[in-house]
């Protein structure tokens, strides 16, 4: 069976691209190589709420995520803030009444952001949507690009778009006839928004940092966390702090002593109601292979620059499209790039759409 259009990737770009063709009557078909869809978004449940591992914010000044959020009825709110942050020197020396929440005015999603991809899924039928589908190869041929899946199976599609980091492409997929030597190196040039990283979220029965005065926020020149942020739900608990960890990722392989060290520091910066958490999530997106290369464990000191090269364009034809939020050139690497290179892409084959009418 011929489809009109294969997405490689069911994260937001993949399901809201799919989402957009299937409000317009196009042919499509979405794969994902994890046993979930969200790629980097990921909420997991602790008690009656969930919890963000991937991202967690949005902003004003973001339209494409503002009017999903309303189309599909989900409720925003903002992050907490009231009251002092934390300092910790380079000695472990603390200080409090430094500053106030660096995140003031971010939004954050109720329910986790995974309620904007479940909410997407809704949308979109469940025999377009397969899981546990990695696609190792494509080969472009005359009328069609053929890809090939890890376990043998062969699909049929007049055009392909990545939506998944092009550094994983370039990496995990055979393509044939092969790319063009630039195409390769641009797509292998692309930071992996947020691979490196690793999120520790501690989830506490009571929200003792507030009743202290402290906003959750807290900077750290020792570790491991470098920035911590309150993470608690808008209206009730459980409620939560998390981190990200700035141990660089061979450092913290050991992720015994990694939940050891993130609780001693969390002790340090909010006292000694910190030791117990019900539950201490953590997820080291530098070790998940269907996120990270191992050209992303490198530290990354600023926003890389985002957009789409030009060596990655018009490849096979124009048939084999990326549509990653790295390829977004406004808000590449937010939630809002990964719609921004959606809706790029949405329009381009719609315009293709109308030529062949």
């Amino acid at each position: 069976m011929l489809t009109d259009t294969l997405i490689i990737g069911g994260g937001l770009a993949g399901l809201s691209l799919a989402a957009s063709l299937e409000a317009k009557g196009q042919t499509y078909l979405v794969l994902d190589a994890r046993t979930r869809f969200g790629g980097r978004i990921r909420s997991d449940a602790v008690d009656r709420e969930r919890f963000d591992l991937g991202p967690a914010w949005f902003w004003p000044g973001q339209p494409r995520i503002a009017a999903l959020i309303d189309k599909l009825g989900l409720e925003k709110f903002e992050q907490y803030a009231d009251g002092d942050l934390t300092f910790e020197d380079e000695r472990g020396s603390v200080q409090r009444g430094q500053g106030f929440a660096s995140m003031q005015g971010s939004y954050r999603l109720k329910g986790g952001l995974s309620s904007l991809i479940s909410a997407l899924q809704s949308l979109l039928p469940e025999n377009l949507l397969r899981l546990a589908t990695k696609v190792v190869a494509l080969d472009a041929r005359a009328d069609h690009i053929l890809a090939i899946t890890q376990n043998g199976e062969s699909l049929m599609a007049r055009r392909v778009v990545l939506a998944l980091p092009p550094r994983l492409a370039a990496e995990q997929i055979a393509f044939t006839p092969p790319l063009p030597e630039a195409a390769v190196s641009a797509m292998s040039g692309i930071a992996t928004w947020m691979a490196g990283q690793a999120k520790a979220v501690a989830v506490y029965d009571d929200p003792f940092w507030r009743k202290s005065g402290l906003s959750g926020d807290a900077m750290s020149r020792l570790g491991p966390m470098v920035e911590v942020h309150d993470a608690s739900p808008e209206e009730r608990g459980p409620y939560a702090l998390f981190g990200f960890i700035g141990v660089a990722p061979d450092d913290r392989r050991d992720e015994k002593l990694l939940r050891k060290a993130v609780i001693a520091q969390l002790v340090r910066l909010f006292g000694p109601d910190a030791a117990a958490p019900k539950t201490l999530l953590i997820k080291d997106w530098a070790f998940d292979p269907l996120t990270a290369t191992a050209l992303d464990l490198q530290p990354q000191y600023s926003h890389p620059r985002y957009g789409l090269p030009e060596a990655m364009t018009d490849l096979w034809d124009d048939r084999l499209l990326f549509g990653g939020t790295e390829v977004a050139s406004q808000f590449g690497g937010y939630l809002e790039g990964a719609l921004e290179a959606s809706k790029n892409v949405v329009h381009k084959i719609l315009r293709e759409a109308q030529v062949d009418a």
